[in-house]
């Protein structure tokens, strides 16, 4: 760190090369407002950065308990950022149980800041104090800012029309401002967002507005930075040119399904069934009918699926989504698809589990029921999204996927990839292939309905309705070509055999997996899929920065998996592969690769630290320099 900036009153600004900021309250504090406001701010200000809202499971927890904790952090900087961070350099805790549950991962010397006010006897009672932190030693490792915000929120508001109740639930604007103040950040964005959100309401927006600017313009007035570092976090001029947006990945995942279907020339329709974290595409999807978009929320998971592929049926392209649980109860009908060959998208933001597990926590352990979770020899199609702005590009990889070989596409997210942003670079569609339509459209003569195109093995889709194209379709076992029902055993190998060479063909369709950072051949890769591309990334940078011989490959497509990837991999002498869950996609691997790979595991419903990956790497390259 360098001291370089002078603030207002002739304050140095302690440069920071990155800093990692938690707002953390009880879920009516508006946390989640706050931390966005701020992620606006400091996007205008020209940082890149990660963020990642965390919101408590219950919907009504009791107030004050660390059930009802709800937080958002943000890393921000002058470099490309990849992750959240690892250890917090700033918390804000405006409640003793907003502390408890989050002080932990303040780094030592760093800054937390605490609404006293909510420090009293039944709150830290609720929270689990024995004794109140802020009058003992427990916190003397860190550098402490109390303050009432509470009081100073009330004395902020009280001039304006607002009840006491709603001019206390400014505080939240008021932390912001002054966390805005200690890092140097324009408010301009956030009033405007104040004026136009409470435009209905003057008197809610007034008392939001003096909140802000009140805190804003305490850490002057108290002298706050005579005692208290404040900050500058310089803008990141590497970022490429463009007109950019701050998109979440369930925002991104929306529009690449749009894209897709429109590339391919569909019309779409989301039969969903709400289930945390996947409700929000449904909630993104529902706006945007202007694009051809339709959104059906249905009376169950296995209703959703149904209409979905009813869609499909009839000719439109047919998307469901939900997350683990939900995943579960469509499986019978993701058969129905594999069996009747109609496309289909599955999008799963996998979520903790087993059956409701942690609903608001991440994890990647829906791998094997994604990829052999049916009852029968049914495959079909995996792939999953590394960052929160791949999501638009999965999304789309998914479409073209279900389209082309006639079969349901399971897309895989999670909790923490769902709710993450980052600035997104805005595509240009005209960028982007065409996808070839596959509906057949006109008649044909002696139509069968299960013929199979040479190259993909891809039977036609036949749109009801169609003169000339009437043909028999279900869920019993068809005839090859005509698809009358058939019980006889070589009818049956053979359909079972052309299922499975059709998904198996399109690894000669996707792209040769590449080495996303390092050498093709090294001591060590690092293999990782869907949301530790982040941490393993810049744990692979920060390692080939002290010359390491490591490298980051990421993978996609996790069925059928890249031509390439086996070879590719004989080519280091170690693997670790780094999973939110048990090591499911170190057995696959293992299965189909015959690789000697070791597991990095982590199951707790966060994402992972870049240090964990870190440590693990070292502690392989390590032991191989000890045998030398």
């Amino acid at each position: 760190m360098s001291v370089a900036a002078i603030g207002k009153n002739n304050h140095p600004r302690e440069k920071l090369e990155n800093a990692v900021v938690r707002f953390a309250g009880d879920s009516g504090d508006g946390m989640q407002l706050a931390g966005s406001q701020f992620t606006l701010a400091t996007a205008l200000a020209g940082n890149d950065l990660a963020t990642f809202p965390d919101f408590p499971a219950e919907i009504r927890a009791p107030i004050g308990t660390t059930f009802g904790v709800s937080a958002f952090q943000i890393n921000f900087g002058g470099r490309n950022i990849r992750t959240i961070g690892d250890d917090l350099d700033m918390l804000v805790a405006m409640n003793p149980a907003a502390l408890i549950t989050n002080i932990a991962d303040l780094r030592i010397g760093g800054t937390v800041i605490i609404d006293e006010g909510a420090f009293n006897p039944r709150n830290l009672r609720k929270a689990g104090y024995e004794n109140n932190p802020l009058e003992d030693e427990s916190l003397s490792k860190y550098r402490i800012l109390k303050l009432d915000i509470s009081k100073l929120t009330l004395d902020a508001a009280s001039p304006f029309e607002v009840s006491k109740k709603e001019g206390l639930r400014t505080k939240n604007m008021w932390a912001l401002g002054l966390v805005m103040w200690m890092f140097g950040r324009d408010k301009t964005a956030v009033l405007g967002w104040i004026t136009t959100k409470f435009a209905k309401n003057k008197p809610v927006a007034d008392a939001n507005i003096a909140a802000l600017n009140a805190g804003n313009v305490y850490g002057e007035t108290a002298e706050l930075a005579a005692d208290f570092s404040i900050y500058s976090v310089p803008a990141d001029k590497n970022i490429p040119s463009g007109k950019y947006r701050n998109i979440t990945g369930m925002e991104a995942m929306a529009w690449g399904l749009v894209a897709g279907c429109k590339m391919v020339g569909l019309d779409m329709v989301l039969c969903s069934y709400p289930i945390t974290p996947a409700t929000q595409l449904l909630h993104h999807l529902s706006k945007m009918r202007a694009f051809g978009v339709e959104t059906f929320q249905a009376e169950d998971e296995i209703a959703a699926i149904g209409a979905a592929i009813g869609v499909s049926y009839g000719g439109k392209m047919g998307i469901t989504s939900s997350s683990g649980p939900g995943i579960a109860l469509k499986t019978e009908a993701i058969g129905l698809a594999i069996s009747t060959e109609l496309p289909l998208v599955i999008v799963n933001a996998q979520r903790g589990g087993p059956s409701t597990g942690m609903p608001t926590k991440t994890e990647q352990s829906d791998l094997y029921h994604a990829v052999y979770g049916r009852n029968g020899d049914s495959p079909i199609p995996v792939i999953a999204a590394a960052t929160a702005s791949d999501c638009f590009d999965v999304a789309i990889e998914a479409v073209r996927l279900a389209t082309k070989y006639m079969t349901p596409v399971i897309l895989l997210t999670d909790g923490y990839l769902v709710n993450a942003s980052e600035p997104w670079k805005i595509p240009n569609l005209d960028d982007y292939p065409d996808i070839k339509k596959q509906q057949l459209t006109t008649t044909i003569d002696n139509f069968l309905p299960f013929a199979r195109d040479k190259k993909t093995l891809a039977r036609p889709w036949a749109i009801p309705g169609t003169k000339g194209l009437e043909h028999r379709i279900g869920c019993i076992e068809k005839s090859d070509r005509a698809g009358n029902i058939s019980y006889y055993p070589d009818n049956l190998q053979k359909r079972t055999n052309f299922r499975r060479d059709k998904i198996l063909g399109i690894a000669n369709d996707i792209p040769k997996q590449t080495i996303n950072l390092g050498k093709d051949k090294a001591k060590l890769a690092i293999v990782g899929w869907g949301s530790t591309f982040g941490p393993i990334h810049r744990a692979v940078t920060n390692l080939l920065d002290k010359n390491y011989d490591v490298s980051h490959i990421h993978l996609r497509h996790i069925w059928p998996l890249a031509s390439n990837l086996g070879d590719l991999l004989q080519g280091f002498d170690n693997i670790l592969i780094p999973e939110m869950n048990n090591g499911q996609l170190l057995t696959l691997l293992r299965a189909e690769l015959f690789v000697d790979a070791k597991g990095l595991n982590k199951v707790m419903g966060k994402p992972f630290k870049i240090a964990e990956i870190e440590t693990a790497a070292l502690e392989i390259l390590n032991q191989n320099i000890e045998r030398v």
